[in-house]
C-alpha cells in the first residue's frame, strides 16, 4: 500500500510541474497591473496584463483535468497516450454526469434544491480518482486480444471504451457517496484553517517528515488545491480568498529554503573531516543552490536525514515554526517550487505581500540550523557519507551523449545490471526503480555517479535521489536499457 502512494506521489508532480509556468504568467501579468482582476477598478485593466494573467489562468483552472490526465499516464506500467486519454474520458464522464444541471434534469427537481456538493465536482480529487481508474484499466486491459471482427478494438485502443463504461458505474456510486465524502472534506479543511497560523504549521510539520517517503505530494495536494475545500494556490492566484488565510499554506518555505537550510550545509562542511571536506564542499554547494533558487531542498535533506535523524526532527520542527511566523505575520507569498524565483515574482513583486519579514526572520532560522547542526554533529562525531574513493575519469574527453551514455551504464550496473532491473521512473529529485533484488544494487557505485542518498522502501524498490538533473539521467537510463 505505501509503494502505491509513493507512486502516487510521483505522478501527482507531472501536472504539479507546470504550475511555475502558470506562475511566471500571472506574476509578471499582476505585476504589469495588480489590479487587473478588480471587479470595481476606476480604470480599465492593461491588455497584456489581462493576457498574461487569463493564459496563466487556464492552467490553474483546469488543474483537476491536468490530475486526470497526469495521474492516468503515471501510474501506468507503460507510458502510453491512450492512458492519458483515457483519464481525460474518465474525467468527462463523470463530472458531466454529475454536473448540478444534469442531476437537476435527472431528479426532475430545480437546480437550486441539488446538493451542494455536485457544483464542486470539477475538483483535483476527481481528477485524481478519474486518472487512477484510467491507468488501473490500462495495465489491466492494455494487451488484451479480442475476436477477428472486434480487433480494430484490441490492446490499447479499447481502454478509453473501458473506462468510460466504468465510469458509469463510478458515477453512480458517487451520486450516493460524493455528498457526504465532500462535507467530510470540507469539514477537515475547515478544522485546519480554523487552527489559524498553528493549522499551518501541523502542515508544514508532517510535509517535512513526509519526504523520505515521497507522500508529501499527496498531502500538499489537499491543502494547495481543491480537495479539502482550501484550495490554497488556486485562490491566491485568482485572488479570490481571505486576507490573512489565503497563502499559509505556502509562505513559509522562503526562510527554510533560502536561509535555514544553507545555514544547515555550513554547518555540516565545517564539521566534516579535513580529507572529506572537498567532496563534502561541491556536494553542499550543489544543494543550496538548487535550495535556494529552485526550492528543491531533498538534496540537502536527504545528506542528512539518516544519519541523523533527530536533526531532520529539528528540520521539520523549524518547517513548521517557520509557517506559524509567516502566517502570524499575515506574509502572503505564493509558491509552485519556492526558492528566489517565487520569491521575487510572488513576494517582492507585488504590493501587500510583507515579503520582507522572510528577510527578518531568515537570518534567524540560518543561526538555529547552523549551531544546532554544528553542535551535534560534533558531539556525535558525524559526517554525511560520501565516497572516499575519487570519481572516475572514464568520460574525460568524450562527447556529452558519450558521457551521458556512459553515466546512464555505470548507474544500470550500480542497480545489479540490466536484468536486474523491471521499471525506472522519476521524479523531481528521485531516481524510482523497480528490481528484482535489491541485493546486487551497489551503493559505491550509484554515489560514484552522483547519487545523494538513497531510500529503499521495499524490498524491490529503491528510490536514488540525484537532484534536478535526475529527469536527464532518467531519460538516458531508459535509452540504454532498450538496447
Amino acid at each position: 500500500m505505501m509503494k502505491y502512494f509513493q507512486k502516487l506521489g510521483k505522478a501527482l508532480m507531472l501536472p504539479v510541474a507546470v504550475l511555475p509556468a502558470a506562475a511566471i504568467l500571472m506574476g509578471i501579468g499582476y505585476l504589469i497591473d495588480p489590479n487587473v482582476m478588480a471587479a470595481n477598478a476606476d480604470k480599465a485593466p492593461i491588455a497584456v496584463a489581462v493576457f498574461l494573467v487569463k493564459a496563466g489562468g487556464a492552467i490553474i483552472d483546469n488543474l483537476p483535468i491536468l490530475f486526470a490526465v497526469g495521474v492516468a499516464l503515471g501510474m501506468t506500467k507503460k507510458k502510453d497516450g491512450a492512458a492519458a486519454l483515457s483519464g481525460l474520458v474518465a474525467y468527462l464522464v463523470v463530472t458531466t454526469i454529475l454536473k448540478s444541471d444534469n442531476i437537476a434534469l435527472l431528479l426532475n427537481i430545480p437546480v437550486e434544491e441539488v446538493a451542494p456538493a455536485f457544483s464542486k465536482i470539477q475538483n483535483a480529487f476527481v481528477g485524481i480518482l478519474s486518472g487512477l481508474i484510467a491507468a488501473g484499466c490500462f495495465n489491466k486491459f492494455g494487451e488484451v486480444q479480442l475476436p477477428t471482427a472486434l480487433s480494430f478494438f484490441s490492446g490499447k485502443r479499447c481502454v478509453p471504451i473501458i473506462t468510460s463504461a466504468l465510469m458509469l458505474v463510478v458515477s453512480g456510486i458517487l451520486y450516493f457517496a460524493w455528498p457526504p465524502l465532500y462535507n467530510v472534506l470540507v469539514k477537515f479543511g475547515e478544522s485546519i484553517v480554523g487552527l489559524g497560523p498553528v493549522g499551518a504549521g501541523i502542515y508544514a510539520f508532517f510535509n517535512r517528515l513526509l519526504i523520505p517517503t515521497g507522500l508529501h505530494h499527496a498531502l500538499n495536494s489537499v491543502f494547495w488545491f481543491d480537495v479539502a475545500g482550501i484550495n490554497d494556490i488556486g485562490n491566491f492566484w485568482a485572488g479570490t480568498g481571505t486576507k490573512g488565510i489565503t497563502g499559509m499554506y505556502q509562505a513559509g518555505f522562503f526562510p527554510v529554503m533560502m536561509f535555514g537550510l544553507p545555514a544547515a550545509a555550513l554547518a555540516i562542511y565545517r564539521t566534516s573531516p579535513p580529507e572529506k571536506k572537498a567532496k563534502v564542499k561541491a556536494l553542499m554547494i550543489a544543494g543550496v543552490a538548487a535550495s535556494i533558487v529552485s526550492g528543491i531542498t531533498e538534496p540537502l535533506e536527504f545528506s542528512f536525514m539518516f544519519i541523523a535523524p533527530p536533526l531532520y526532527l529539528f528540520h521539520a520542527l523549524m518547517g513548521g515554526l517557520s509557517f506559524m511566523l509567516m502566517s502570524a505575520c499575515n506574509v502572503i507569498i505564493g509558491n509552485t517550487g519556492g526558492g528566489l524565483i517565487d520569491f521575487l515574482i510572488w513576494g517582492v513583486f507585488q504590493p501587500g505581500s510583507h515579503w520582507y519579514w522572510v528577510l527578518i526572520t531568515g537570518p534567524f532560522f540560518s543561526v538555529a540550523y547552523y549551531y544546532v547542526f554544528k553542535w551535534y554533529l560534533t558531539r556525535k562525531q558525524l559526517s554525511i557519507d560520501v565516497s572516499d574513493e575519487e570519481p572516475e575519469q572514464e568520460t574525460r574527453g568524450s562527447s556529452l551523449d558519450e558521457k551521458q551514455h556512459i553515466l546512464a551504464s555505470r548507474i544500470i550496473e550500480g542497480l545489479g545490471g540490466r536484468e536486474n532491473i523491471v521499471v525506472v521512473n522519476n521524479c523531481l529529485t528521485r531516481l524510482r526503480v523497480d528490481l528484482k533484488d535489491m541485493a546486487l544494487v551497489s551503493d559505491e557505485i550509484l554515489k560514484k555517479t552522483g547519487a545523494m542518498g538513497f531510500v529503499r522502501p521495499s524490498d524491490v524498490h529503491i528510490q536514488v535521489i540525484y537532484g534536478p538533473k535526475v529527469e536527464g539521467i532518467a531519460s538516458h537510463v531508459r535509452e540504454v536499457l532498450k538496447y
